[in-house]
């Protein structure tokens, strides 16, 4: 029997494989596809997810091979320069293919000795009081202490589990692929200007070799999206859009999406829990459904692994939902907010206007920029400091920097005054006696995911706090 199955070998499954075998979990990936897909529908890391890689030890490997921008327009693509003053040290995007992503976060699970089966379809699903059965395409049967879905949209294990997934359908739908364009760059960055003046769901984006990223709305709702659309149907949509087809040719892929908006009712149905797509979808814009993947997992992979060690507080698992539920609630609403404000019709594009002027204050530009990257996320942790509940940026120590610390996946208190003590949770927190200029307070306690969970400078405080989040002390 193995600890975890986590079901979907996507860029949300991969982070939880890693996550959970830093604390030595018994971990087993399954994926239906034989192998990895050679789409890449998301394009980029936003600063959370950065700041995740950085944390675990990651984010050189993506920075060699990812383009650092700092540009705005991620809101709607209301043309706006990147924020000032943004709270992390590392203020930019990365632009990265998916397939990348996923290739390198294959390689770090299977480096901490996560094994993945791929062909593997999951077509049952049972559970009782101590384990979870999984049962595949082909009849072989597979055991679990627990197991998470992290299959996409149209998730095997939520819909095995029964659980509902209340939204709206899509109404627009948009074509979105990569092939060769024989147009010459001058015609393709004119009539780009042209038609996107009105039309912001289109584009041509070059990506070396002859080769483009082309988006360009469909004409209408398919009725089987998973159908890939026709060269054909890519070039007709072209010359009705933008008069042209651009010679395209020779397609990599082509692939297209709706603006569905959809979210499970519960991420967790005793054993088995929901991540990524699985547990919500939603429209592109913004670039956050990746990045809300990969921060699911990052929330639930050392609260799973606290329950397989056997130390995990009543209500940890709970709190996955209890966290996680409420972002992507809010993730769907921007997305939602942002179609309207790409629409064509009058009524929106005056609110677009007028939302236009307002971007232009500051502090209007980096709340939106804050909220599309994910670092104004501020869990319920009840009332206190205003650092309570919020991620921790990557403070300059007087030694090195606060994510170097925090490489294992575990609790740290990050102590200031020196007279602290983690005691009987040493084993669950490091504690690192160290100075900040940019910490204004005696102390922090940050969860492994890097959420401040105490702020402080007494002992019995503190001592009051550590079982909420690291269980019974030890020795």
């Amino acid at each position: 029997m193995f600890d975890v199955i986590v079901v979907g070998s996507g860029p949300t499954g991969l982070m939880l494989a890693g996550e959970l075998r830093l604390h030595g979990v018994d971990v087993l990936v399954l994926d239906k596809e034989a192998e990895p897909t050679r789409q890449s529908r998301a394009q980029g890391l936003h600063v959370r997810s950065i700041e995740v890689m950085a944390q675990r030890g990651l984010l050189e490997r993506f920075l060699e091979l990812g383009q650092q921008i700092a540009v705005g327009g991620f809101f709607a693509g209301l043309a706006k320069a990147w924020p000032e003053r943004l709270d992390t040290a590392h203020s930019y995007v990365l632009a990265i293919p998916q397939q990348v992503t996923e290739r390198l976060l294959t390689e770090h699970a299977a480096e901490a000795g996560t094994e993945i089966r791929r062909g593997c379809e999951v077509v049952g699903l049972s559970q009782d009081e101590d384990s979870v059965t999984v049962e595949l395409a082909d009849g072989e049967e597979l055991r679990a202490r627990y197991v998470v879905g992290c299959d996409g949209g149209r998730s095997a294990v939520r819909k095995l589990l029964g659980v509902a997934f209340p939204g709206e359908p899509s109404r627009v739908e948009t074509l979105l692929g990569e092939m060769e364009l024989t147009a010459a760059q001058e015609e393709l960055t004119a009539v780009t200007a042209e038609v996107r003046k009105t039309q912001l769901r289109f584009g041509a984006m070059p990506l070396g070799d002859g080769v483009f990223r082309v988006i360009v709305p469909a004409e209408g709702v398919a009725e089987d999206r998973a159908t890939a659309p026709t060269l054909d149907e890519f070039k007709e949509r072209l010359r009705a859009i933008a008069g042209t087809d651009f010679g395209a040719h020779s397609p990599r892929w082509l692939s297209r999406f709706g603006d569905a908006t959809r979210q499970a009712e519960r991420y967790r149905v005793d054993r088995v829990f929901l991540a990524g797509d699985a547990a919500h979808i939603h429209p592109p814009t913004g670039g956050q459904g990746l990045n809300l993947g990969i921060q699911d997992a990052f929330n639930l992979g050392w609260k799973l692994a606290a329950a397989v060690a056997g130390w995990a507080p009543e209500g940890l698992l709970d709190s996955y939902h209890a966290e996680r539920h409420p972002v992507a609630t809010d993730v769907l609403d921007n997305t939602r907010a942002q179609i309207q404000l790409m629409s064509t019709e009058p009524g929106a594009q005056a609110v677009r206007r007028l939302l236009a002027e307002l971007v232009e204050f500051d502090d209007v530009n980096r709340y939106l920029i804050e909220k599309i990257t994910a670092i104004s996320v501020r869990y319920d942790f009840g009332e206190g400091d205003e650092l309570l509940g919020r991620r921790m940026r990557d403070l300059e120590l007087k030694q090195g920097r606060l994510y170097e610390r925090m490489h294992e996946g575990r609790g740290l208190l990050l102590d200031q005054t020196g007279r602290l003590s983690v005691g009987g949770w040493a084993d669950r927190v490091d504690h690192v006696v160290e100075v900040s200029e940019e910490l204004d307070v005696p102390a922090v306690l940050l969860r492994p995911d890097g959420h401040v969970a105490w702020v402080g400078e007494d002992q019995q405080e503190l001592l009051a706090h550590l079982p909420t989040w690291f269980g019974a002390a030890t020795g």
